[in-house]
């Protein structure tokens, strides 16, 4: 391994990323396909489903075009910044790129507990949410502003010592296993599978809006963050997919736009300066004390 390191530049590393992003990316169609024969063998194909899976590469491509012309040029950018102040400098080899994955995951977690938990953060996560289906196409829902939200969790890991190239590896590792997750095709895996690593179960769970399973099971690749930080929990019943108030409409520029819509709204209806910025950083769902309003939905 520190051969290969040693003979890749730090671009030709950022370029195996991406290549492997890419391929990954066609293996999932792949494997929406073989989702789509399941469906129709337990004749579960609809409109409204055809129509979600072309609503969830939509605001992909947007959230891709986002991410190229704005934020992608300013998350390298500080990333690279931040390392010239790095406190120690990490050789790059098989150890510190799997200790770096490790650390990533723990930051995944915390970074999308604080997506979930503070409102400006969840407004623009809940595009990946609102989807009232479960499969592979799912994953690639995203919001507008969801490549720059990780970008404050993963610094640390910068400012230790890891080469930034080996921190947006471990990231790009991180979200492909998560995209995996996204599927009703497995059951529950051997026990102490499950006990340790993400499976789709758990993230079945984390994706429901049962009242039982609302803001559980976070963790990326393992799940012992959840059981640690107590925010787990099994699957028991059948999950119902989407969001507490689902949205109306399901086209692509409803559901990318919908978070920062519904939270304009909130924003606009409440009271107070200090209530509303209490709309922006307290979780959903919270409400001034003896305030009422009226939000369009």
């Amino acid at each position: 391994m520190e051969f290969i390191f040693n003979q890749l530049t730090d671009m030709e590393i950022y370029g195996w990323e991406a290549f492997i992003g890419d391929w990954f990316f066609v293996f999932s169609f792949a494997f929406l396909a073989l989702e789509f024969l399941r469906y129709g063998l337990r004749e579960k194909i609809s409109w409204g489903l055809i129509g979600d899976v072309f609503t969830n590469y939509i605001t992909l491509g947007a959230f891709i075009g986002i991410n190229y012309l704005v934020i992608g040029g300013f998350y390298v950018g500080v990333f690279f910044y931040v390392s010239e102040y790095a406190i120690w400098t990490i050789e790059s080899n098989w150890t510190s790129v799997a200790i770096c994955i490790i650390l990533a995951d723990l930051m995944y977690y915390w970074e999308h507990r604080f997506a979930h938990r503070v409102n400006v953060a969840w407004a623009t996560h809940t595009v990946h949410h609102s989807s009232p289906h479960f499969n592979i196409s799912v994953a690639y829902r995203f919001g507008p502003l969801d490549g720059l939200l990780p970008l404050p969790f993963y610094i640390p890991l910068v400012l230790l010592g890891f080469n930034p190239f080996v921190v947006f590896f471990a990231e790009m590792f991180v979200q492909l296993y998560q995209t995996l997750l996204h599927t009703e095709g497995f059951g529950k895996f051997p026990r102490i599978i499950e006990k340790v690593m993400n499976t789709p179960s758990h993230h079945r769970v984390h994706h429901g809006s049962n009242n039982k399973y609302l803001d559980k099971n976070y963790g990326g690749i393992f799940i012992i963050w959840d059981r640690m930080f107590g925010t787990f929990a099994e699957e028991k019943e059948d999950v119902v997919y989407g969001l507490v108030t689902p949205i109306k409409r399901n086209d692509p520029f409803s559901a990318f736009f919908h978070g920062f819509y519904r939270l304009g709204q909130k924003v606009f209806y409440t009271k107070g300066l200090f209530n509303k910025v209490g709309c922006l950083i307290m979780p959903p769902g919270w409400e001034p004390a003896n305030q009422k309003r009226q939000i369009k939905q």
